[in-house]
């Protein structure tokens, strides 16, 4: 199940084009936002989003297009999302099998309303659905993490998570205090309250080894906040330190792969960029480094650039034995 705000966003963005079709002459923003509920600055980025929605192919002449007059929007092409729904049997037989598949996981809160939707799905596409050849499913370890952990929420539970964690290549233990889930670019995330490490942290549940619900309550306490995601899933603390790394024409490929908070076109190497990241785990940066092969080189912090050095002497020394 997505965050209450997710689902609550999903319903606007899908009431908003009907909502903006009603009125051609277009609306003011601050009257559209009042008539949803939500701040103009809201409004604005769900607006924002709408821009890229739309039919397969994702062209310009594919997608949601809005025209902005002052203060005023109107919408100037609807992608369809006007229209009712019409499924092929192909498409109804895939959501079929993905709604029982969704039954049988465990822990499944919303076991009712998947049935309705099961039974409505199949009822439409009728005789043409049951002649298509059966087909198997299996419900892979990521599925189960997300029936465990959902049970965990459901019932106000602390849970038992062995975790992989990829930038340290170690499987961690802890015990944490589920928040909620979140559903970002097509992976689970949870969000919890650390016991290990005393804060708030996320996990992806396709990193998760195994995951158990504890017979004790979940208690997040005060101080644990949900991370506000308008600025990205990924948000760097102000008080981690900064890693400033100058890359070669080879490795600029880092910038695009990992959040920086800037950079800067340079001459030496030639073709490169200097790039500034925030993080709280230099073992992090330095295996980042080696892995570049010669590629990158660290300008701060000082003891960054020294282990990286270090550790380049030694194992050019075992070359040498």
């Amino acid at each position: 199940m997505t965050s209450p705000s997710t689902a609550e966003r999903m319903t606007r963005l899908l009431a908003l084009v009907p909502y903006l079709q009603a009125r051609p002459d277009g609306v003011r923003l601050a009257d559209a936002a009042r008539d949803f509920g939500v701040p103009e600055a809201q409004l604005r980025r769900d607006l924002d989003l709408l821009w890229v929605c739309g039919l397969p192919g994702h062209g310009p002449g594919d997608l949601v297009d809005l025209a902005f007059e002052g203060d005023r929007v109107r919408v100037t092409f609807t992608a369809g999302l006007v229209r009712p729904l019409r499924l092929t049997t192909d498409e109804a037989v895939a959501l079929i099998v993905a709604l029982r598949t969704l039954l049988e996981l465990p822990g499944l809160a919303e076991g009712e309303a998947v049935s309705r939707a099961l039974a409505k799905v199949a009822g439409a596409a009728g005789h043409a659905a049951e002649s298509r050849t059966p087909l198997a499913v299996s419900v892979d370890a990521r599925e189960q993490s997300l029936a465990v952990v959902r049970d965990g929420l459901e019932r106000g539970r602390a849970l038992d998570v062995h975790y992989y964690v990829p930038s340290r290549d170690e499987r961690t233990r802890r015990v944490v205090d589920p928040m909620r889930l979140l559903l970002v670019d097509g992976h689970w995330y949870l969000e919890a309250w650390c016991r290990n490490v005393e804060g708030v942290r996320l996990f992806r549940l396709d990193r998760m080894d195994e995951v158990t619900v504890l017979d004790e309550p979940a208690a997040p306490p005060p101080q644990a906040r949900e991370r506000d995601l308008d600025d990205g899933l990924y948000q760097a603390a102000e008080d981690q330190p900064l890693v400033r790394l100058r890359l070669a024409r080879q490795a600029r490929w880092v910038a695009d792969y990992y959040p920086v908070e800037e950079q800067v076109e340079v001459d030496d190497p030639p073709g490169g960029l200097a790039v500034t990241v925030r993080t709280s785990d230099l073992g992090w940066a330095r295996r980042l480094v080696a892995s570049l092969g010669g590629a990158a080189t660290v300008d701060e912090p000082a003891e960054l650039a020294d282990q990286v050095a270090a550790e380049a002497r030694a194992a050019l020394a075992r070359y040498a034995d």
